[in-house]
């Protein structure tokens, strides 16, 4: 996936920084209220942004970031956003990984013998990318981007999915499975009215989840829930993303990312319209209590009561929640607006970074796309 990333958005990086990291700002790391953590408003070299991120797992497993500033330490370089939504699962470990590393080679060999569990972790990955104009999108597993467009003539807003979700709870997904393992008839099951690959995962592509994509991990001491009775010969999960470039237009009003968690309660059209109506200040906040609204109301429970529910149990209600609002802003894409916006470096969770030029990514020559 990474060299794939890479290739794609070459010509918005250029060499990498040393430490590969810079923000600014003490106002920058956001502020936390129990298991919601939030940055209402900030601003970006393309637009202002919101974003916000609410706990449920006894382990935070999503992971996000946003970059934005130089592209590059070549002057004068592309400026443009980096925008990172990483879902985990079967821990937080991956997550964290690609929010460190994102381009790096993702070792595992030398922790297998000493923690074999880490095989089955993994995470999905949702990548944006503002630059000269565009905005590209790559994807892997079911976290989602959606632009909010706006139709002059009536003053509505419409929402236009910018990636697919490789789950297999979609027959197009299933069938692409089935395509790529025709000699195996257990390759999607339907277990407890949930499609799962191989009877144990939802998602067909992520990072991470070696366990399905190399044989030697999937054997003793890894648990036993995660082994399959019979070795296979090619992945079974597949690391390749899905990559789609947007050209920005007058209409384009904002970019929702989100991992699967804001979803599961909100579609589309009234995530775009809840943005379009409600300010911009603390706009992803809005979003994830509105999903968590929805989860308690499903649950038949008042959203004051959900919130009192610690981190672990409250999994059982709804999922961990990340979501980045990026409003594309034509004044500020405007090449002149470009030096006026300061650099910044956050982390879901208030991580910020030290003031340096964004790392552009380079993907190291080891780099191996089954992971």
């Amino acid at each position: 996936m990474l060299a794939a990333v890479m290739d794609y958005f070459s010509s918005c990086w250029g060499p990498r920084s040393p430490d590969g990291h810079r923000g600014k700002g003490s106002d920058a790391a956001g502020r936390q209220e129990g298991l919601l953590w939030y940055k209402d408003a900030g601003q970006l070299v393309t637009g202002e942004f919101s974003m916000a991120v609410v706990q449920a797992n006894q382990l935070l497993e999503d992971q996000s970031q946003v970059e934005s500033g130089s592209l590059s330490l070549a002057e004068p370089g592309p400026q443009g956003t980096f925008v990172g939504v990483y879902d985990g699962h079967g821990g937080p470990e991956t997550a964290r990984f690609i929010n460190d590393h994102l381009f790096n080679h993702l070792r595992i060999s030398r922790e297998w013998s000493l923690k074999p569990q880490i095989a089955s972790v993994g995470s999905c990955c949702l990548v944006g990318v503002i630059c000269s104009g565009s905005l590209y999108v790559a994807n892997l597993g079911d976290s989602r981007a959606v632009l909010g467009r706006l139709v002059k003539a009536t003053g509505e807003v419409v929402a236009m999915q910018l990636s697919s979700e490789h789950n297999a709870c979609k027959e197009e997904v299933r069938q692409e499975l089935r395509l790529a393992h025709p000699d195996d008839p257990q390759i999607v099951v339907l277990k407890h009215n949930v499609w799962r690959v191989k009877g144990l995962i939802q998602i067909s592509r992520s990072i991470g989840d070696v366990y399905l994509k190399r044989p030697e991990y999937n054997k003793e001491p890894l648990h036993s829930k995660f082994r399959l009775r019979e070795t296979f010969q090619r992945p079974i999960l597949s690391s390749d993303p899905q990559i789609n470039e947007h050209r920005i237009q007058p209409s384009d009003q904002f970019a929702i990312f989100a991992s699967d968690g804001l979803w599961e309660h909100l579609s589309n059209q009234e995530a775009v319209e809840l943005v379009q109506n409600s300010p911009r200040n603390g706009i992803a906040r809005r979003l994830v209590k509105v999903a968590m609204q929805e989860a308690a109301k499903k649950r038949e429970m008042r959203y004051s009561d959900l919130k009192k529910i610690n981190r672990g149990v409250r999994r059982h209600f709804h999922d961990d929640i990340t979501v980045i609002v990026v409003f594309l802003d034509s004044n500020a894409m405007s090449k002149a607006s470009w030096s006026k916006s300061p650099s910044v470096s956050l982390r879901g969770g208030g991580v910020t970074l030290p003031a340096k030029s964004l790392a552009p990514f380079s993907a190291p020559a080891q780099l191996n796309s089954t992971y």
